[in-house]
């Protein structure tokens, strides 16, 4: 209860440093939405409150302190005590499991790079994307790069949207706006990152595929 009480406090006040909070939060394994963070924020900011640039910004530095906790606990841990983790009350408490683990690995393993970078944009697989990153030991580099791509991109989205509504709509109706918004944004990203995969699998078979 005391852990919501702060996040609630945090979201009562919201500014640069505790958007960069949440979003590592959020970022992390601990289940906690960016939509009800960036948004608000953008509709703050739009009233003139904050700089939407620096929403966008910190919100974006914070997933990706939160990818990095992943990352490192992945690259640190190892692959046995995180499917242990992932099968723990502890795991299941913060909704993940070996099944979801196992989607992300498999997702990861087909293509590292675009992965990274779709995977910040899919429900469900953003905050387990950087996990298979540590698992592969991939760049440091070339993790942070796609991360950013990908969270940056997903964030100004977010803020896109909140500092839309706040010319339409009035602050007790913006979440659910912003969720009905959100979820629409989130399966036209799940239908391109199904597509990228097929192509890219595809691709690999006809590569692979024994000349005559």
């Amino acid at each position: 209860m005391e852990s919501l009480s702060f996040i609630q406090w945090c979201l009562d006040n919201l500014n640069y440093w505790t958007i960069t909070l949440l979003m590592t939060i959020e970022s992390s394994f601990i289940p906690f939405p960016s939509e009800i963070v960036v948004p608000p924020a953008a509709y703050k900011a739009a009233a003139g409150e904050l700089n939407i640039w620096l929403v966008i910004l910190f919100a974006t530095i914070g997933a990706n302190i939160g990818a990095l906790i992943n990352y490192y606990l992945a690259l640190w841990v190892g692959r046995p005590l995180v499917y242990k983790f992932a099968n723990s009350r502890i795991g299941h408490m913060c909704l993940i499991d070996e099944a979801s683990v196992a989607k992300a690995e498999r997702y990861f393993d087909e293509n590292g790079r675009i992965s990274t970078f779709i995977g910040r944009l899919v429900p469900a697989v953003r905050q387990l994307i950087s996990i298979p990153a540590g698992l592969a030991r991939m760049k440091l580099s070339t993790f942070l790069l796609y991360t950013t791509l990908g969270a940056g991109l997903w964030n100004g989205i977010l803020a896109a949207i909140g500092y839309y509504l706040e010319s339409v709509v009035p602050q007790d109706q913006l979440m659910a706006k912003v969720s009905e918004y959100s979820q629409e944004i989130g399966w036209v990203f799940i239908a391109i990152g199904i597509f990228v995969l097929i192509f890219l699998v595809y691709k690999g078979m006809k590569k692979n595929k024994p000349t005559k």
